[in-house]
């Protein structure tokens, strides 16, 4: 009999949570550990932040699902995990012990290193659905007097098409209020161009992504660092490529939406091994960490280096599927470790994202995230809008029926005509 204990409930630790599921032993024991009952389909909280989403849209209640699936749920924060004795301490003082743990706690939002940065500064943010409610009593705040906007991502940020997505939801937003001739609004970036996303460029994800911003009256700053925020206006130097001051920006605004960098969560720092210098878990090929080796990670918590150097430093990106592949990896490989066997299972590391503009959408393939690439493209239209709404329902179905059925694979890789990449 094992136990196994799935740390966050969100894309990957829900997944994993399912997989597990399907492919345990009779005795076996799987606990699943949230701060939050709710699963949220995060990819949706820009529609949430104008207004087009409810958070109730977009959120699953854990617990009956994991009920039916005989999964344990406990609605806690983890206070601290203690690799060395399997033993996770709760914050509500309470403990659990584990033979096998899966970390897929999502990051940690670092608004702190940012002055003024963030929900508890004078930025809104999307990073999250209780954010993108209080994102969406700003914007209608907004609505009533309008003025500059500045949107984007900070130093250190690795989660860039949000930004962008968000941008363009804005101006159809206004353009359908009739009050876009009335907002100014820049984009602001740490990538070294825009396009770049973290991942060195997708296809023609430069030319596509400038002609839509000069298209849409978006003016850009890129290799771009936010020294502070204050009411109403941003602080910000441009540096050119060797890194040097290139040019100094106060920018004004009357609403500002910044991704923030992310970084690892508290509860699992002090375990000698597990983490990078950021408090991201290393993993090995089949998704384990190579100091404790009962210990794998899932999802944005997973340490991966930077693609290349910039200016200013930018992280990758975790797409969906890719979160989706390494959940199926690690439950194959915890599977594999429970009977004796060999771990052989290995997550695809492909990017494919589709991205919302409003009123129309932009999708990506970049396989393998890394380049030189197989698959290298982008492509836009309004199917991709269409798509992505289609997807948001599929998604949350699925969540609440408890299916780990591969959604990413199913539906997205069908829709852009990609053949099966799954792990087996």
């Amino acid at each position: 009999m094992a136990h196994i204990v799935v740390l966050g409930a969100g894309v990957g630790g829900v997944t994993t949570a399912f997989e597990l599921a399907e492919l345990r032993r009779p005795g076996d024991r799987i606990t699943v550990i949230s701060d939050n009952p709710d699963f949220s389909f995060t990819p949706s909280n820009p529609w949430v932040a104008v207004g087009w989403r409810e958070p109730e849209d977009i959120l699953v209640p854990m617990k009956p699902v994991f009920d039916r699936l005989e999964v344990d749920f406990l609605s806690v924060g983890a206070q601290r995990v203690d690799c060395a004795g399997n033993r996770i301490e709760l914050t509500d003082g309470g403990g659990i012990d584990y033979d096998y743990l899966v970390i897929a706690t999502g990051p940690k939002l670092a608004f702190e290193e940012v002055e003024g940065l963030g929900p508890q500064g004078h930025t809104t943010s999307i990073c999250t659905t209780p954010h993108a409610k209080a994102a969406a009593g700003a914007w209608e705040g907004f609505l009533a007097a309008p003025g500059p906007i500045v949107v984007g991502a900070v130093q250190g940020a690795s989660c860039f098409g949000p930004a962008y997505e968000f941008a363009f939801i804005m101006d159809a937003e206004l353009r359908r209020r009739r009050l876009r001739d009335r907002v100014p609004m820049t984009f602001v970036t740490s990538e070294p161009y825009i396009g770049h996303l973290g991942l060195a460029g997708v296809g023609d994800s430069k030319g596509m992504l400038e002609s839509e911003l000069r298209q849409h009256h978006v003016n850009w700053i890129t290799n771009a660092k936010v020294e502070k925020v204050e009411p109403g206006r941003m602080h910000v130097l441009e540096v050119d490529e060797e890194g040097r001051e290139k040019k100094r920006h106060e920018l004004e605004f009357a609403h500002a939406m910044m991704l923030p960098a992310f970084k690892g969560i508290d509860a699992l720092a002090g375990n000698e091994g597990l983490l990078n210098p950021r408090g991201f878990v290393l993993i090995d090929e089949f998704q384990r960490n190579p100091t404790y080796p009962n210990v794998y990670g899932v999802g944005v918590c997973v340490a991966i280096p930077p693609i290349e150097p910039t200016p200013v430093p930018t992280g990758v990106p975790k797409t969906g599927y890719m979160i989706e592949t390494m959940a199926h990896a690690s439950a194959l490989n915890i599977r594999a470790a429970i009977d004796g066997r060999q771990p052989e299972a290995v997550a695809s590391w492909n990017a494919i994202c589709l991205a919302d503009m409003g009123d129309t959408g932009i999708a990506f393939v970049a396989m393998p995230e890394m380049p030189p690439r197989n698959v290298n493209w982008m492509k836009k239209g309004k199917w991709v809008h269409y798509a992505k709404v289609a997807f948001e329902r599929y998604f949350l179905r699925k969540v609440r029926k408890g299916t780990a059925e591969n959604i990413f694979e199913k539906y997205v890789l069908k829709s852009l005509g990609i053949e099966k990449l799954r792990p087996s």
